[in-house]
């Protein structure tokens, strides 16, 4: 082989090196999921997991659940992991999403001061406490975010028969944040706040604040995943965001998400089972 033929084999190789080297660090995929599950460390936690499995990357879009579910709307996002039901289905529905799977599940709990001005302290009826804090015009921090522990604080609201709308007093306060920022709030204020378990077994900044109802059936907090429909949005990663789903609901991923604990105890409980959208 002359010179001119080896440069160029020496070029092709180094081209087929770069086009594999690119190729390598495009296997990602983008996940919108809630605050919950990244304020909680849970993705530090089970994410290195998958990709050493699989060679894929995840890069997260922490956000919300509407927001999250907006993100999926709009194609920015291949895969959503969120935390209400309702929502996931009607995305689903309305063929923005393929299949909803649900992966696990943890609860909420209403955390207050100390001090307790409202007098729920240990109470196991979640909207019987929503009236009793109403009533006392007692601070209470919402997200106001449309996240899916707002949901499903305003779903308390309303079977507590409160219109927190209409309430007024200045007792109700919609901060329009993430979990941990609206837990930093009402530490600051003090005020009552609804929370997912996850997200305060991880919370430093309590200060005065401490669980004061849990416990009520109406606390669940299921947590599902969504293929982002790749019919609608022609970009997005099918193979890769399905792998991550497979792996989520797998043995294997589901006891990665039951090991991950803090300070002994377990923040998600897995339960994956058969799709439910």
């Amino acid at each position: 082989m002359n010179r001119f033929g080896k440069f160029l084999a020496v070029a092709a190789l180094a081209v087929t090196a770069a086009v594999g080297s690119a190729q390598a660090q495009d296997k990602f995929i983008t996940v919108a999921s809630t605050t919950s599950t990244e304020n909680s460390g849970l993705f530090k936690h089970i994410l290195p997991l998958f990709k050493a499995k699989t060679g894929i990357e995840v890069r997260v879009i922490a956000q919300g659940t509407g927001q999250a579910l907006d993100t999926g709307r709009r194609g920015d996002a291949d895969v959503v992991f969120v935390h209400a039901p309702a929502a996931e289905k009607k995305f689903v529905a309305e063929g923005h999403g393929v299949e909803r799977f649900e992966v696990m599940y943890n609860d909420f709990v209403i955390v207050g001061p100390k001090s307790d001005p409202a007098g729920v302290k240990g109470m196991k009826d979640a909207p019987a406490s929503l009236t009793k804090i109403a009533a006392a015009k007692a601070a209470f921090a919402s997200r106001g975010d449309d996240s899916g522990t707002h949901k499903a604080e305003l779903r308390l609201w309303k079977e507590a028969g409160v219109d927190v709308k209409a309430a007024g007093g200045g007792w109700y306060r919609e901060l329009g944040s993430g979990m941990g920022a609206t837990l930093n709030t009402a530490a600051q204020m003090p005020a009552y706040a609804l929370t997912d378990r996850a997200t305060w077994i991880s919370f430093q900044n309590r200060g005065p604040l401490e669980i004061s109802v849990e416990g009520d059936a109406k606390l669940f907090n299921q947590y599902g995943v969504i293929l982002v429909n790749p019919e609608t949005h022609k970009h997005v990663k099918k193979a890769e965001g399905q792998a991550f789903i497979d792996w989520l609901v797998s043995g294997e991923g589901q006891k990665a998400i039951a090991d991950y604990k803090l300070n002994g105890q377990q923040l998600f409980f897995p339960n994956a089972k058969k799709s439910s959208s």
